[in-house]
């Protein structure tokens, strides 16, 4: 099956490192996977392919905005792959009704916004998967955790570079500051003197987008500057899906942190598996339960929950103790979530 991906070109961004495995996967199974669009010096893993009639299925993979080719390009792709031999990875709940969390974060703004989303889903394939683990009740729409754990990729302790930080979070200011700035930071401040250097990798955490409102609702990149440093957080710029995982290595700890709205339609990220990548403690702000389906019985001892200064102070204390849970977890990933097996459900999920 010769599978083309369809979807933004972003280095920074999860979706980006998952489709890299794919297409380092699927020659084993006599496959080949490539993503639409010209060569990106910025992305030398992937494999890009304009030659839509080389290929036999399609595969659109959607964020918070409607990504789309120019009319001619869209309609050679369309023209040359059937819509039932195309799928549609719906990744930030776009597909679903309007949702808002809490009055904070949310998918859509209006029913008119959802609309037109659905709409163009409905136009462009047959099938919407969702990186969920359990059945949406709508036959249209199909559960696929898309993201996978290889153990190879894992950072050996004696190839991790020299710890810069205690405590890290990577991962941009998008609907984050609720968790960081209501939870997080008045949690560690009380015990900041026994804690070392902290850091926030990625954009828009002491400083909103230049775009302005282009780049989406002001709500969305909410900060506290003045917050920010008085706990002493050190910012600094994102990195590359290739260096995320030595990044995330060179702390001792990283928190893990997921968008509202997708914690509540209960999305799995790639962040689920790349952070036990990293020659670090995962510290884990997550639904307890969404925790134990992914990561198993061990993900227990890595929730933080109304004891976070407890709890950080505890994994500086104890790493070995620490260690030993993140290789339970490890273990359990790599049984259970291999791209080998992404690869045969992503084939069998498109339809023949």
């Amino acid at each position: 099956m010769n599978i083309l991906f369809v979807m933004k070109h972003r280095g920074n961004a999860g979706n980006t490192h998952a489709v890299a495995n794919y297409i380092r996967v699927a020659p084993k199974y006599g496959h080949k996977v490539a993503m639409y669009g010209d060569p990106q010096e910025h992305l030398p893993d992937i494999k890009f392919s304009k030659d839509v009639k080389s290929f036999d299925r399609a595969a659109f993979l959607f964020e918070s905005e409607i990504y789309r080719l120019s009319r001619l390009e869209e309609v050679a792709l369309l023209g040359a792959i059937d819509k039932r031999h195309r799928m549609i990875f719906d990744m930030d709940g776009m597909y679903n009704p309007v949702t808002k969390v809490d009055d904070y974060d949310f998918n859509h703004t209006s029913d008119w916004e959802r609309e037109r989303w659905q709409e163009y889903f409905d136009t462009l394939a047959d099938v919407v998967m969702k990186p969920t683990l359990a059945p949406s009740g709508n036959p249209r729409v199909r559960p696929m955790i898309f993201y996978g754990y290889d153990a190879a990729l894992e950072m050996k302790p004696e190839a991790a570079p020299v710890k810069q930080y205690d405590i890290m979070h990577l991962g941009h200011n998008w609907w984050r500051w609720r968790d960081i700035g209501g939870k997080l930071l008045p949690a560690i401040e009380p015990v900041r003197d026994r804690i070392g250097e902290i850091g926030f990798i990625g954009l828009w955490w002491d400083k909103p987008p230049a775009e302005g409102a282009d780049a989406g609702p002001e709500a969305a990149f909410e900060s506290d500057p003045a917050m920010i440093e008085r706990v002493r957080v050190t910012t600094e710029d994102s990195v590359m899906y290739t260096d995320v995982v030595r990044k995330m290595s060179t702390a001792k700890i990283n928190i893990f942190t997921q968008r509202p709205v997708l914690h509540h339609l209960k999305h799995i990220t790639l962040k689920y598996f790349e952070v036990f990548y990293a020659d670090t403690i995962p510290l884990l702000m997550l639904d307890e339960q969404i925790a134990i389906d992914v990561y198993g019985p061990a993900a227990r001892e890595l929730m933080l929950r109304e004891n976070i200064g407890e709890k950080i102070l505890d994994a500086l204390a104890r790493p070995g103790h620490y260690r030993d849970v993140v290789h339970a977890v490890r273990k359990h990933l790599a049984a259970n979530n291999s791209y080998d097996k992404r690869m045969a459900e992503l084939v069998a999920a498109l339809p023949d």
